[in-house]
């Protein structure tokens, strides 16, 4: 009988800055060489189950725990965050936050020079791991210069140098484009193939996780594990919709068009399913008559013009060139594309944090260029893609209340209208929490909850 090389037993933990546990009763063995889904909405404890298998729990974040947790048949309290390290590889969602080197081949090196590897060998390693995730023509790059796909790739080889047993990957997928999601999740298939590491992800993208084989997928809520087993059984019946979260989309299509999701039809991903002639016709027909079915486009004001705009953050490399579109009012939009194509180069744009080199942007049919920053935030309300380069405040309620101190609302008006968007945004429980004690994702609604709590002009929600 396999050894597990992570293995909780009834465990629990709670942060010393919260009044309650965050996990409770944890029973999980992960197996070497296993490929385990852990996933579950923001806030369910699925990072701190993370940070309690690669020692940033309780190093770096203080608080107490039961039951018993082994990691390669040591507890981690009786270890330490740099001997872990050498069974355990994190990759964190914030890549930003884990370089250490002022290139990329000193990240990866670091590890190497902690442990005093000779430097002929240490560029000998640095070369090959490079190699195989496919980065080694960056390796004179600052990190900052990659694109978010390439940022993984370094962070990936900086934890394969140790040749570790385990590779952890803490929502990996957060800030990368589908395409470059699905290059990562095959990426990470490459490398468990070639070292045999068991490999854990965390995350809630599952349609892109599953574009390779998972072995099981643990779903947690509120603390709990609510479901361990193996990803088709996982797939079939109900049991994401039933706990809150999105199944993939294509399971969402099958349903509307009559199909009960079983273990017969191969669910693991949509390649994969297996579809009788009859089930087919049936997805056809729905997709038909859902694409005819659409109501007539109501006639709305313009909103938002950018005309001909073109920029580039350096005179030889243009980074837009005569990029045109409206949008109207009360209408949801998605700017998409690959990492690097200019998605968050044309948001600043609009917000004014830099200026086109040629075209316009309207705002109501008004020239917006000559604004400030200032000026546009009170119309235009912007959250970056890092909520730790927006969040200013320790505490959570002070965060979402500090966009109103410079108006002219009293306490109690501020003290309403704070609560009401908290609640909004599904953070009220929260409300007297220090932000540093939330999720990512978590952080990610406290800046929303900064935007919305300004109340922007009703004709932009309509």
């Amino acid at each position: 009988m396999r050894e597990a090389i992570i293995s909780f037993q009834d465990y629990g933990f709670q942060y010393t800055a919260q009044s309650k546990p965050t996990l409770y009763h944890i029973n999980l063995d992960i197996y070497p060489g296993e490929k385990v889904l852990i996933a579950g909405a923001s806030g369910s404890g699925k990072s701190t189950i993370g940070s309690c298998i690669n020692g940033l729990i309780p190093f770096a974040y203080p608080g107490e725990s039961t039951g018993k947790l082994t990691v390669g048949g040591r507890e981690p309290k009786k270890s330490s965050i740099f001997e872990l390290s050498h069974t355990v590889g994190t990759v964190l969602q914030d890549t930003d936050g884990q370089f250490i080197g002022l290139t990329v081949g000193e990240d990866i090196a670091f590890a190497l020079e902690n442990s005093c590897v000779a430097q002929d060998k240490m560029k000998k390693i640095v070369d090959e791991v490079a190699k195989l995730v496919d980065i080694d023509h960056h390796l004179q790059y600052a990190p900052h210069e990659l694109s978010g796909g390439q940022k993984q790739r370094v962070s990936l080889a900086g934890v394969m140098v140790d040749e570790v047993k385990v590779l952890l990957f803490d929502e990996p997928l957060a800030n990368l484009d589908p395409a470059a999601g699905r290059t990562t999740i095959e990426l990470i298939d490459m490398v468990q193939e070639r070292t045999g590491a068991a490999v854990i992800i965390i995350e809630h993208r599952l349609e892109d996780v599953l574009w390779k084989k998972v072995d099981r997928i643990v779903l947690m809520d509120e603390g709990n594990i609510v479901v361990d087993m193996p990803t088709k059984a996982f797939l079939s019946g109900n049991i994401l919709l039933e706990h809150g979260i999105r199944e993939p989309l294509y399971l969402t299509a099958l349903r509307y068009a009559g199909i009960p999701i079983t273990q017969e039809l191969e669910p693991q991903h949509v390649d994969s399913l297996k579809l009788s002639d009859t089930q087919t016709k049936m997805v056809r027909e729905w997709y038909q008559d859902d694409s005819g079915s659409g109501e007539a486009q109501k006639e709305v004001a313009q909103l938002l013009k950018v005309d001909h705009v073109s920029f580039g953050y350096t005179p030889e490399t243009m980074n837009l060139r005569d990029v045109s579109f409206t949008i109207n009012q009360g209408e949801m939009v998605s700017i998409v594309g690959r990492n690097g194509a200019g998605k968050s180069t044309l948001a600043k744009l609009i917000c004014g944090f830099e200026k086109p080199t040629a075209g316009g942007i309207y705002l109501e049919g008004r020239d917006i260029l000559t604004d400030t920053i200032k000026e546009r935030a009170k119309r235009i309300g912007y959250v970056m893609q890092n909520p730790n380069q927006m969040i200013s405040k320790p505490m959570i309620w002070d965060e979402v209340e500090m966009a109103l101190l410079s108006g002219n609302m009293t306490a109690e008006e501020r003290k309403e209208r704070v609560e009401e968007t908290l609640k909004i945004c599904g953070l009220y429980p929260f409300r007297k929490w220090p932000v540093s004690a939330l999720s990512f994702g978590q952080k990610k609604r406290v800046t929303i909850a900064g935007i919305l709590v300004q109340r922007p002009p009703d004709d932009y929600f309509r």
